[in-house]
C-alpha cells in the first residue's frame, strides 16, 4: 500500500468523539474493580447503560463492559471460561437493551434497567456457578443453596448499579444543564441590549 493511501483513511467523527468516552468508562470499570470495594459493587452495568445512552455509535457501548472486564481480569486473574462468558454476557445486556430500543434510553428507564440487570446477573451467573463449578452438588437443593449464599452479592450489585448509575447520569445531566445555562446567558444579554 503506498504511503499516500494511509493519509486517506477516513475515521468517522462519531468514532473520534466516542473513543474518549469509551476509554474513560473502561478506565472507570477497571479502576473500580482493582481498588478496594464491596464485592460486586462496581460500575460495569451502569457504564454499559450509560455508554448506550450517550455514544453516537451505540453499538460500541458493548465494548465498555467487555473491555473493562477483560482488562480487570488480566490483572485480577481469569477463572472458569464458562462462568466468565455468563458474567461478561449479562453485564453487556444493559448496553444491548438500550441501543436496541430508543424507549429504554429514557431517564425514567434507568433505574428499572439497572435493577433488572442486577437481577439478571444474579440469576444467570449463580446458575452458571452451580452448573459449572464443583462448589455445589448437581441437584435442585444445591441450586437453591447457591442462590441463598449469593443474596448479599445481589444487594451489593443492585446498590452499586444504582449508585454508579446516579453518578454517571447525574453528572452528565448536571454538565448538560450547566452548558445550556452558560449558552443561554449571552443570548439573554443580547436580548436585553
Amino acid at each position: 500500500m503506498p504511503a499516500t493511501s494511509l493519509n486517506r483513511i477516513h475515521v468517522p467523527r462519531a468514532l473520534l468523539s466516542d473513543l474518549p468516552v469509551i476509554a474513560s468508562l473502561v478506565g472507570l470499570d477497571v479502576a473500580a474493580r482493582l481498588l478496594p470495594h464491596a464485592p460486586d459493587f462496581t460500575p460495569v452495568a451502569a457504564t454499559a447503560l450509560f455508554a448506550a445512552s450517550v455514544l453516537r455509535i451505540r453499538a460500541l457501548s458493548v465494548l465498555v463492559p467487555i473491555v473493562g472486564l477483560v482488562l480487570g481480569d488480566v490483572m485480577l486473574g481469569f477463572y472458569d471460561i464458562r462462568v466468565m462468558a455468563f458474567v461478561y454476557g449479562t453485564l453487556a445486556l444493559p448496553a444491548c437493551a438500550a441501543w436496541m430500543s430508543r424507549r429504554l434510553r429514557r431517564p425514567g428507564m434507568i433505574v428499572p434497567i439497572l435493577l433488572s440487570s442486577s437481577l439478571t446477573f444474579f440469576f444467570v451467573t449463580n446458575f452458571a456457578v452451580w452448573a459449572f463449578s464443583t462448589m455445589y452438588a448437581p441437584n435442585w437443593t444445591a441450586l437453591v443453596e447457591c442462590y441463598v449464599a449469593a443474596l448479599p452479592f445481589l444487594q451489593n450489585m443492585a446498590a452499586g448499579d444504582l449508585f454508579w448509575g446516579l453518578v454517571l447520569f447525574g453528572t452528565y445531566w448536571l454538565v448538560q444543564n450547566m452548558r445550556a445555562a452558560k449558552e443561554a446567558v449571552p443570548h439573554a444579554v443580547a436580548l436585553r441590549a
